[in-house]
């Protein structure tokens, strides 16, 4: 199953770039010659067999080769580590295509994008244990700046750590370009606070600002730059030789480094240098990782050295805040993934080429992780390192699934699954500037079926099918597989809002106020372009036709001016919103645009919408002077009403999308 979201390639970039990467695992289906149906993992078999070395070595050699090739992907490192030791450490494929340099597992370094925040998150526990940082309270005695309280409520290290200190998503700076343009942390967290839009403590809402604020905080506690200090406190113990924050890389790491890209039959990406460095800026070796996995499933220990005391480790790996029961919550900074009766903690992360996760079960002592250096076609690492989990759990681990029934059970199922209906939008969103149109463009529908059953536009199959999830409690919900789940927490007979289980810890989906649903303004903003289009066309059109007439314009003076300045709003309301469409499509794969220089071109637009709305006011003006004049016809009644109103359409998103406004932060 893959989380499909309307906006395409630049939303996924955009809401899981140097972010959790929690997207949705994916759903079995009939073997077909796909790319998708490729990328399966083999079949578990009937019984389950030892977990030895030789075993895994010979599945995912089944597996992965198969499935990098299938999705275009360049290469991959997996490494697993059982009861203190390395069970396995794989390279799959070319760190580097050009020069077919080989993935070395213990020489190649990859972008684990978020998976870094786990080292971040260390770095405050061993803060935490000496006694510099308190969890529960107010993060401004650590800063040199203020974070405004919420609803009277301060934010907290914990809040942080939960993801529910209630900020909203930022973009600005989250890629530089280059070195030159990477922002000191202090400046990275200083310069601009993100909107807060929940109370602290309350909805879980991911935040790559929240990181970046918990590794500044590290910096000023202990007196350290941070990634001085998670070399010496983290790295070095753990002798992670290979393993940097650093940006840019020092030479000996960089001649190590794998390259990006896209695809592994399209060119290599540069460097990519990640702004909020705590968030995700981690270069590592997969043996590296072995070491960081062995000492978390040791309880902070790894041979004869100690990151953290045990009972502060134990404290980090327990469930902290579970947003939508029965689904899995967070602990402090990892996110619970519990599966097939198994507890299991982890992280993965995202950069725009690079994709990993992080898995550890607990209980079981063993540690699991993957890194891949393309996105591949279509996303498909997604379905790879969501597969391999679940793969290699249903052959080591296997949970006997009952059989489902082909309809809800739950006698509530028909008027729950009508509570569900309607629009949603996800609580880690941006909140302003020009790019609130993706909460606009990435909205949710929840649809009821007439057995009872729910359809949610987000959740789909490999094949592109949407799910059907079958209720089996009360506003609880299960696919046909059994294996992923649907739950919504309900106030006052309301649905407040929803979550999927390997979403649930770090954002939920909740109803969209009518005023922004894109079940009206989707089409509002299809009409108004369709009609300000036809305007235009007929413009030209209609100087011709009386041109091959012999015919004069039949408007003078003040109408004449006013005719056509409704014409020239409309060239700037079309040229400002196909230029922030430019600026998303050629942004989608390049997520280094969103930075300084782009503002002198958001000015620009800015100034178009400014043209755009004083030219609603002359419509307006026109419009009463067509209606009051004698002599008009029904026709040109007719259509500067509906001019009119596109024009003020328009006027309408420019103040909800925030198309203007004064901080060119977002």
């Amino acid at each position: 199953m893959r989380l499909r979201s309307l906006i395409g390639a630049l939303s996924l970039a955009l809401v899981f770039a140097a972010g959790a990467s929690a997207q949705v695992p994916q759903e079995a289906k009939p073997a077909t010659t796909s790319a998708a149906a490729a990328v399966q993992p083999p079949a578990a078999p009937a019984s389950a067999p030892a977990l030895t070395g030789q075993d895994l070595d010979s599945w995912l050699d089944g597996y992965v080769p198969y499935a990098l090739a299938s999705a275009d992907i360049a290469g991959a490192v997996v490494v697993v580590v059982k009861d203190g030791q390395v069970l396995t450490e794989k390279g799959y494929g070319y760190a580097d295509v050009k020069s077919h340099r080989l993935v070395d597992p213990k020489a190649t370094l990859f972008r684990p994008g978020s998976v870094s925040k786990l080292f971040t998150w260390t770095a405050v526990m061993q803060q935490v244990e000496a006694g510099k940082i308190d969890l529960d309270a107010d993060v401004n005695q650590y800063l040199d700046f203020k974070i405004p309280p919420y609803d009277g409520k301060p934010v907290t290290m914990r809040d942080l750590m939960t993801h529910t200190a209630g900020f909203a998503e930022t973009i600005k700076h989250l890629f530089p370009a280059n070195a030159k343009t990477v922002l000191p942390l202090n400046r990275f967290v200083s310069i601009w606070t993100p909107n807060r839009i929940f109370p602290p403590g309350e909805v879980p809402a991911y935040s790559n600002y929240g990181a970046a604020l918990a590794g500044y905080i590290v910096q000023r506690t202990s007196g350290e730059p941070f990634d001085q200090y998670v070399a010496r406190h983290i790295f070095t113990p753990l002798g992670m030789d290979h393993s940097s924050f650093s940006q840019p890389l020092a030479p000996n790491l960089l001649a190590g480094m794998s390259s990006g890209y896209l695809r592994a039959s399209g060119p290599a990406r540069p460097y990519e240098f990640v702004g909020p460095a705590p968030a995700g800026s981690l270069a590592t070796t997969g043996d590296d990782m072995t070491r960081f996995m062995i000492a978390h499933l040791n309880n902070g220990q790894y041979g004869g050295v100690r990151i953290l005391q045990d009972a502060t480790a134990r404290q980090m790996h327990a469930p902290q805040r579970q947003y939508v029961p029965p689904l899995n919550g967070m602990a402090l900074g990892f996110y619970h993934e519990d599966r097939n009766g198994h507890v299991i903690v982890g992280h993965g992360g995202d950069t725009v080429a690079f994709h990993s996760d992080l898995h550890l079960l607990l209980n079981d002592n063993i540690g699991i992780f993957i890194s891949m250096n393309s996105p591949g076609k279509e996303g498909l690492a997604e379905n790879i390192r969501q597969n391999l989990l679940s793969g290699f759990m249903d052959r080591y681990f296997p949970a006997p699934r009952p059989a489902l029934p082909t309809a809800p059970t739950a006698p509530t199922a028909k008027a729950d699954a009508a509570a569900m209906q309607g629009v949603y939008r996800s609580s880690r969103r941006v909140d302003s500037g020009f790019l609130r149109v993706l909460n606009l463009l990435g909205q949710v529908k929840v649809a009821a079926n007439k057995d009872g059953t729910l359809v949610v536009s987000a959740f789909k199959d490999d094949s592109g099918a949407p799910l059907v999830w079958r209720e089996v409690g009360p506003f609880l919900w299960n696919d046909a597989s059994g294996k992923h789940t649907l739950a919504a927490v309900v106030k006052d007979g309301k649905v407040v809002d929803f979550g999927e289980d390997d979403l649930g810890a770090i954002m939920v989906f909740q109803p969209v106020p009518f005023a922004v649903s894109s079940s009206w303004t989707l089409p509002l903003l299809g009409g108004m372009v369709g009609v300000l289009l036809l305007m235009l066309c007929l413009w030209p059109i209609q100087a011709l036709v009386r041109r091959r007439y012999g015919q004069t314009f039949p408007l003078a003076g003040r109408t004449a001016m006013l005719y056509r300045a409704v014409r020239l709003a409309a060239v700037a309301d079309l040229l400002a919103l196909g230029g922030f469409v430019a600026i998303a499509q050629s942004a989608s794969n390049k997520l280094e645009l969103f930075d300084d220089p782009l503002d002198i071109w958001l000015r620009l637009l800015q100034l178009l919408c400014l043209v755009g709305v004083v030219g609603a006011g002359l419509a307006v003006w026109n419009a009463v002077r067509v209606w009051t004049e004698g002599g008009r016809s029904w026709w040109a009644k007719t259509s500067v009403t509906i001019t009119t109103l596109a024009l003020l359409a328009f006027v309408w998103f420019v103040v909800s999308l925030q198309l203007i406004s004064p901080s060119l932060n977002y």
